[in-house]
């Protein structure tokens, strides 16, 4: 098999950027899966599946995720004292899926335990952060939250959810 090399497409400054495009090239950065939690002021429940998650600084600890600026959890979110990132096992694919499903109980038949500040921490997880909502920056379409972390944990035999071009792995194609 012989691989031609692309030409990477670029846009001009009489051009502007196509969406589609941008997101298409974003895709091709494999990342991990996680699903953002937090308590609502009424103790409902809210998690979203999110792939926007990265480290900010070792001290303090802090680390970024971010949410659409329309999305209807940006209320309990923006205005929470806490959220927990739970990074996703290989084995939670459909988990990922739920989350991201609209309309539905996406905490219906999931275990889970409470974390700092009341934020659901979800079981069997690779790994979890949970964090204060330490601050918010409204960049473009989005809010970008940084969170502080006071807790975290992993397992260490745990094998990560990888989400790349659209699509979910278990590993990186070849």
């Amino acid at each position: 098999m012989t691989l031609s090399p692309s030409v990477p497409s670029q846009a001009t400054a009489a051009d502007p950027l196509d969406t589609l495009q941008f997101r298409s090239a974003l895709g091709m950065f494999a990342t991990g899966v996680t699903i953002v939690t937090a308590r609502a002021p009424d103790g409902s429940l809210v998690g979203l599946t999110a792939n926007s998650f990265n480290s900010v600084s070792l001290a303090p600890p802090l680390v970024l995720w971010s949410l659409a600026q329309r999305a209807g959890s940006m209320p309990v979110f923006s205005r929470g004292s806490h959220y927990a990132i739970n990074i996703l096992a290989a084995d939670q694919k459909a988990l990922a899926q739920r989350f991201a499903t609209r309309d539905i109980d996406r905490f219906a038949g999931v275990a889970w335990r409470e974390g700092a500040g009341g934020a659901p921490v979800l079981e069997g997880v690779a790994a979890v952060f949970e964090c204060a909502n330490r601050s918010q920056y409204e960049e473009g379409d989005h809010v970008i939250f940084v969170g502080e972390v006071e807790r975290c944990s992993f397992a260490e035999s745990a094998q990560p959810l990888i989400f790349h071009g659209g699509r979910y792995y278990t590993e990186l194609p070849l």
